[in-house]
């Protein structure tokens, strides 16, 4: 729009022509009321003239502004807009401060009229925001850049009105207006009330549209867990899209309307974010009454605590106005965080209480329990972090009956390697857990008959422990390298012990000693031994091959272990004596293997065969 020198707004509506008061000039006019605002004296004030044709010129545009169509009313020349929220501003100033002025009749008669074109501009304005917050995509030109002294907006940019909140930049740039004019009004109790009603209802149409809806503990209660579980991750998702979504769009809707005034902004964001967030929480809360989930439930509720820190970690201010969100989504987390330990508390219970018949597992196998509770707790400890921060706010371990049991293994723990971190509540649960499978596994070991058998039981059982430790480098941080190497010891503890129970007395049908009386070796002796070593070798390779090592190096250490010990001794023994039998003949009936049988068949103990052996050569 073209102006002249004396910025005489140009009314091209004959209405308009009408209502403009005569050799009106709006700057000047505008500079009048600077000046007389600038200079109030309490009780020393002089009525002036320019406050007439402001209140006259509000007046014929209010008017104008009434005729057009709610949610367009502003937005089509931008200059005259702006006109006239200066001429409101100024208004706004002038009724703000009556009480500075005389109380003469003619002076009462002119404020009384301003007062009331001043009322007649906040009803426009009330109006017109409440339009374009129930319209968002009724006003809009694609082109608008406030910037710009042009209408035709050429140089202009606006965010697309297909993403929430599907305002576009011009109504987003109207609301501003308004609301800056109406808070300096003193209408921000109504400017408010309008915006925060308005976008509360536009917000939960955005939970429609997200098919949320609200479930209760009696619903909870009825549901399978296959049901439920579909309404975790629906609640999930829409948690997801509120916090990465719908939120932060929020927020920057109410920081752009309300860019003048933060505080409000703030305010505003912070009770429509309480809001949502009450009716959010609700699922949560009412998931952890009185029923009771099962241990591989636990994941679910870790995502459900991750998300509420999701929640909690937006940034809505830390005044007044976000201590009710603070306070209620930290006591849903609080309670999300409470049935998580009661979750993983009940592996401890599961460990206790298991007690599957006084059968062994055949063969020594890794027990279906170990397996179970350590990939369960490899799977929880891809949530550590989380799990750390549930134990660390859920549990106080100073005074609890458990911190002499904190003391005591971080003292054992320091004695033999300081470099070894203090324990965190989560790490000693850890700890208690595993310790407790130990115990299991060790009473479980008692029901094998044959020592070796039993040794055989612990080195699996104990070697799975320490590799789904050590594949998971959350688990191995938390215990540390002191216990890997505790237990690495007793893993070794356990093979020379099997290695001296089973192969002893096979390693003394073998042994030169005693096979010679009075300097010469004595044959009946010598067949005793080999009959002896033939039946003792049969029975560890017939027992013995139906056991089974699962893991494939423990099973390489004791094979090269036991051939290590067995086969020089029995070449040197063959060696050494088979020239003492009378003829091939009777060789052949006491030596029934070579070392490369023997080297053969120990190549074939513990992958639980029950057909016989591999013929011998």
């Amino acid at each position: 729009m073209e102006k002249d020198d004396s910025f005489i707004l140009e009314i091209v509506d004959e209405n308009e022509k009408a209502s403009k008061p005569a050799g009106f000039n709006l700057d000047q006019t505008l500079e009048e009321v600077d000046q007389f605002i600038q200079k109030l004296v309490p009780g020393e004030n002089k009525f002036v003239k320019c406050i007439d044709p402001l209140q006259e010129l509000v007046d014929s545009r209010i008017a104008l502004y009434e005729q057009k169509e709610p949610a367009a009313k502003f937005g089509l020349n931008i200059d005259e807009d702006n006109s006239f929220f200066e001429a409101v501003r100024r208004l706004s100033l002038i009724v703000n401060n009556l009480d500075e002025f005389p109380s003469d009749l003619a002076a009462i008669s002119c404020l009384n009229r301003a007062s009331s074109a001043h009322f007649r501009a906040m009803l426009l304005f009330e109006c017109e925001l409440r339009a374009l917050l129930d319209n968002p995509k009724r006003t809009g030109d694609p082109n608008f850049d406030p910037k710009s002294p042009n209408t035709d907006g050429s140089q202009g940019s606006s965010k697309s009105e297909d993403e929430f909140p599907y305002f576009s930049s011009q109504s987003i740039h109207v609301m501003n207006q308004i609301s800056t004019a109406m808070i300096l009004a003193g209408y921000e109790a109504e400017c408010c009330t309008v915006y925060g009603g308005l976008r509360l209802k536009a917000l939960d149409v955005e939970f429609s549209k997200q098919c949320y809806e609200n479930i209760n503990v009696e619903d909870i209660q009825k549901m399978s867990w296959e049901s439920l579980e579909g309404e975790i991750n629906n609640w999930i998702h829409i948690m997801k899209f509120c916090t990465t979504n719908l939120f932060p769009a929020e927020r920057n809707l109410c920081d752009s309307v309300f860019s003048d005034n933060r505080l409000t902004a703030q305010r505003l964001f912070c009770d429509l974010a309480t809001s949502l967030s009450i009716r959010l929480l609700n699922f949560p809360n009412a998931l952890v009454w009185p029923r009771r989930y099962s241990t591989e439930k636990l994941f679910k509720f870790l995502d459900i605590y991750e998300m509420l820190q999701d929640l909690a970690n937006l940034n809505i201010g830390n005044d007044s106005s976000a201590e009710e969100f603070m306070s209620e989504t930290s006591m849903a987390q609080r309670r999300i965080g409470g049935a998580v330990m009661s979750i993983f508390s009940q592996i401890e219970s599961s460990i206790k209480n298991d007690n599957a018949g006084r059968t062994p597992v055949a063969g020594g196998a890794v027990h279906p329990l170990t397996r179970y509770t350590m990939n369960y707790l490899k799977y929880a400890c891809e949530y550590k972090d989380t799990l750390e921060q549930v134990f660390q706010n859920q549990e106080k371990v100073q005074g609890s009956p458990r911190q002499k049991v904190v003391e005591q293994e971080s003292k054992d723990v320091t004695e033999d390697d300081d470099r070894c971190p203090p324990l965190s509540p989560f790490a000693l649960k850890l700890m208690m857990v595993i310790d407790l499978l130990d115990a299991n596994i060790e009473m479980k070991s008692k029901l094998y008959r044959n020592p070796a058998l039993r040794l055989v039981f612990l080195m699996n059982n104990g070697r799975y422990i320490l590799q789904k430790i050590k594949e998971s480098a959350e688990i191995y941080e938390m215990m540390g390298p002191y216990w890997s190497r505790k237990r690495t010891s007793e893993l070794r503890r356990y093979h020379k012990t099997y290695q001296r129970e089973t192969w002893s007395n096979v390693l003394q049908c073998i042994s030169h000693e005693g096979v010679q009386v009075n300097g010469k070796v004595s044959k009946p002796i010598l067949k005793e031994r080999f009959k002896n070593f033939n039946s003792i070798f049969d029975e560890i390779l017939k027992t013995q091959s139906s056991w089974i090592v699962s893991d494939g190096k423990l099973r390489s250490e004791l094979r090269v272990s036991i051939s290590s010990v067995v086969i020089p001794a029995y070449r040197s023994f063959l060696g050494r004596f088979k020239s003492y039998l009378d003829n091939n003949k009777q060789a052949g009936k006491y030596i029934k293997y070579q070392p490369e049988d023997i080297e053969e068949l120990i190549e074939q103990l513990f992958e639980g065969n029950t057909a016989s052996m591999a013929p011998r050569r």
